[in-house]
């Protein structure tokens, strides 16, 4: 029973994690994609209708191809670690030894003595061979795969959540401050995701702000330049 809830709450925070990250990537896309395309239009036209419609055509668009890109990778991640449990699966019935010593090894490497590394190994290996030597060797967690239905539905939320700001921004600002303020808005918008996705990342928060909203800089002078070249 206290192994079922520790695997439950386990489970619980994996797929948090999962979900956020999900969500967070999906908001800085709908962001970055969608603003993008309206600063681009905006770059060939001033007309309100057009920028709009462009923009929720992109919305749609970037919303159905962020929740089955997300659906597509978690499933092959998942995949992926289920044909390395069944090769372990028969590596344990055939080198048990091997794996065995592979796993004392590296309880040892954390400055454990032999013979309790020893001990600790046999009785993780009696308990679960399978889930001890899969964790060690590859650090997955056999009982608790990423669920791909979870990340494709938290993209297909945050996408167009993320690409109201631009979208609403360029559509209702006066034309004479549409795009600066337009792009002011965006860059907020990139650095806080960015310092989020650095938090979950456990990364370097500035330089993940940095990147983020010089990455949405280049992009939204590209999009303008070319849509100006239509003007």
């Amino acid at each position: 029973m206290v192994n079922g809830k520790k695997r439950t709450r386990s489970y619980s925070l994996t797929q948090k994690i999962n979900v956020m990250r999900a969500s967070v990537m999906g908001a800085n896309d709908g962001i970055l994609s969608v603003a993008g395309i309206v600063i681009g239009v905006a770059g060939a036209t001033t007309n309100s209708f057009s920028i709009f419609i462009s923009g929720i055509a992109g919305m749609i668009a970037g919303t159905v191809s962020m929740a089955m890109g997300e659906y597509v990778s978690v499933n092959t991640q998942r995949d992926s670690q289920q044909h390395t449990v069944q090769l372990e699966k028969e590596a344990l019935e055939k080198h048990r030894a091997e794996e065995f010593a592979f796993v004392k090894q590296k309880i040892m490497n954390a400055n454990v003595s032999e013979t309790l590394a020893q001990k600790a190994t046999e009785e993780m290996m009696e308990k679960d061979s399978l889930t001890t030597v899969v964790r060690e060797k590859y650090g997955i967690d056999i009982h608790n795969y990423t669920n791909p239905y979870y990340a494709a539905l938290a993209s297909m939320i945050a996408f167009p959540t993320g690409s109201l700001l631009p979208l609403l921004a360029i559509t209702f600002i006066p034309t004479d401050y549409k795009i600066i303020l337009t792009v002011c808005a965006v860059v907020i918008a990139l650095a806080i995701t960015g310092y989020l996705a650095a938090m979950l990342g456990k990364a370097i928060r500035y330089k993940s702000v940095m990147r983020n909203v010089i990455s949405g800089l280049i992009t939204m002078i590209v999009t303008y330049l070319i849509g100006s070249l239509f003007a």
